[in-house]
Order: structure tokens, then C-alpha cells, then sequence
């Protein structure tokens, strides 16, 4: 019996073959030849169908156009370099902060809490949080992190420290809407504005309350925006330049200079050391009239609202 190498019979239906054709008287050895020339045929047959439908395919795929052909692979490979692309501009930047910036920062006396014998020394802002958590314990009301169901907007100055800044102890604006002028040339940032008393860090600069003014013994407190780096964009023509501004002054080195004009007068402060603290370390706001200070703060890593990054400058006699 010659081997089946088709499905054109069945090994059912060629042993039956057989079992006929000996009943019948056939000779096997014709039987064989029959079912030998039978099986080539259909070999044949179907090599000239596979090689048909070969070529139909081949032409139907000449006629769709390349893009088409190669976008089944080419669009998945695509987004998928996209996607890691945008979360590596996501997570380097918090990345290099926490491997080459926080190992530099250095501890401060910012950083130090202040001994009781020391309170006489301190802003009239750290005095007064102090009394009013007090007189909460007292009226037995909680005084722990509030948790809130909406995300805070952090480009209004209000909702940067996470225990809130009291009424009770926010000094009075200088001036209602004054403003001033900043330069750092090491971050391209010039004639950035700063407004003294107001919340939206989309518009400007922000100068604390209650803190000294350039020049004056104590030391400004400026607030700024912060935004993942490829975003960082400080250009005056830049209409969201605020957005981004202060996105890199944790990279800023110490003997850097820092420019205030104000009032007509330009002011020299020179970074001496940079540091970070919780979202509701109020006392960054500490003024120390012994010196003439400056204080920059943002929001650290960039882009997040983790911590709050500090650099402090001293100003140039």
C-alpha cells in the first residue's frame, strides 16, 4: 500500500479501497500504481492552488499602499516609545532631584525647631500659629492635617502650607498691589515681577505678607511656581512664564547673585545655602532682624507638591 501524503483519502477509505479490489480480483500491484498516480496528481493540484493563492495575496498586497502595510507594526512600536518617552520626562526629573540636588542641600537652622527660650526671637507669625494650636487643644479641637476630597490649587499662595496660615497673625501688605522686579542671571530669569501680598502665582512672583522689603533687616519671602523641567520657560514672551519660574532655583549654586530693584534701588543678595522643609513648616516665614536676607521658595521635586525648597541669600552691603 503506497503511504498516504495527502488528505485526499482518508486511511479509512484507502484501506476499504483495497478490501474491494481484492474481493474484485483486482491485482495489487495495478491497484497500487492507480492509487500512486491518483495521490501525485492531487499533489500536484494542490501545489498549483497554494502557489495561485500565493500570488493573488502578493498582488493584493502590492496594491495597498506601504503605509498601510507597515502601520500594523510600526503603530504599536510608535506608541509605545511615546508612552515611555512621556513618563521618562515624568520621573527623571524627580529622579535627578533626589540623586544630585537633595545630597547637596544642606542642614540649616531653618531646618531647626525653636527652643522655647527662643520664641522672643522669632516672627510674630510663628508666636501667634503657636497660640492659636494651643487655645484648639484647650477647646479640645483637633489641630492634625485636614484631609481634603479636591485637589488644591497650587498656583494660589493660600493653599501652600498644608496646616493653613491663621488671619489672626497675617501681617498687612506693604501696599496694596506694589510690586517690584526680580533678576537671577544663572536661570535666565529678568524683570520677572513680583507683587507684594497677592496669591496668583500664574501672574507673578509672590512676596509674603508681613516680610521685610528689600533692603530691610528681616528677609523677603518669595513664592514661585514650579513645573517639570522640559517645561521650565522663562522668556518675557513667554505669556506663562510664572507657570514655570521658579522651576530650577534649587540647582542655583552658592556665590550666585540674585537682583531685586525696588523703588528704583537695585539690591545684590548672593546665595549661602539652600534647604527643604515639610508643606507645613510655617516657619520659613521666620524673619531674623539681626541680617539682611532672602528667601526663594517653591514647591520640590519639580512638578510635584511633595516638599517646599528654600534658598537663602544674603544681601550684598
Amino acid at each position: 500500500m503506497p503511504q498516504l501524503r495527502t488528505p485526499l483519502l482518508a486511511r479509512h477509505e484507502l484501506i476499504d479501497l483495497y478490501r474491494r479490489a481484492a474481493a474484485s480480483g483486482i491485482p495489487i500491484s495495478s491497484l497500487n500504481h492507480k492509487v500512486e498516480q491518483l495521490l501525485n496528481r492531487a499533489e500536484v493540484t494542490q501545489e498549483l492552488e497554494a502557489s495561485a493563492d500565493q500570488e493573488r495575496t502578493e498582488k493584493i498586497k502590492r496594491k495597498v499602499p506601504a503605509f498601510v502595510r507597515y502601520g500594523a507594526l510600526t503603530l504599536p512600536i510608535f506608541f509605545i516609545t511615546t508612552g515611555l518617552f512621556l513618563v521618562g520626562n515624568a520621573v527623571l526629573p524627580i529622579l535627578n532631584y533626589y540623586a544630585l540636588t537633595l545630597p547637596l542641600l544642606r542642614a540649616s537652622t531653618l531646618l531647626s525647631p525653636i527652643p522655647d527660650e527662643q520664641m522672643l526671637d522669632v516672627t510674630p507669625i510663628v508666636i501667634a500659629q503657636a497660640k492659636s494650636n494651643e487655645e484648639k487643644l484647650i477647646r479640645g479641637v483637633s489641630v492634625g492635617p485636614i484631609i481634603l476630597n479636591a485637589e488644591l490649587d497650587y498656583t494660589n499662595l493660600n493653599n501652600w502650607f498644608s496646616g493653613g496660615v491663621p488671619d489672626s497673625f497675617r501681617q498687612p501688605q506693604a501696599a496694596a498691589e506694589e510690586t517690584y522686579l526680580i533678576d537671577i542671571p544663572s536661570l535666565k530669569i529678568a524683570n520677572a515681577v513680583i507683587t507684594v501680598g497677592g496669591t496668583d502665582l500664574n501672574k507673578s512672583v509672590i512676596h509674603y505678607p508681613g516680610t521685610a522689603l528689600p533692603g530691610e533687616k528681616g528677609a523677603p519671602v518669595l513664592f514661585g511656581h514650579s513645573v517639570l523641567r522640559q517645561f521650565y520657560n522663562p522668556s518675557e514672551k513667554n505669556p506663562r512664564r510664572y507657570n514655570s519660574l521658579f522651576s530650577t532655583i534649587m540647582t542655583m549654586k552658592k556665590g550666585e547673585p540674585i537682583y531685586l530693584t525696588y523703588k528704583g534701588v537695585k539690591y545684590t543678595y548672593i546665595v549661602q545655602e539652600k534647604t527643604e522643609v515639610k508643606p507645613e513648616d510655617t516657619y520659613i516665614l521666620n524673619q531674623k532682624y539681626d541680617a539682611s536676607q532672602l528667601k526663594l521658595v517653591t514647591c520640590v521635586p519639580e512638578g510635584t507638591y511633595l516638599r517646599r525648597g528654600v534658598v537663602l541669600a544674603q544681601l550684598v552691603p
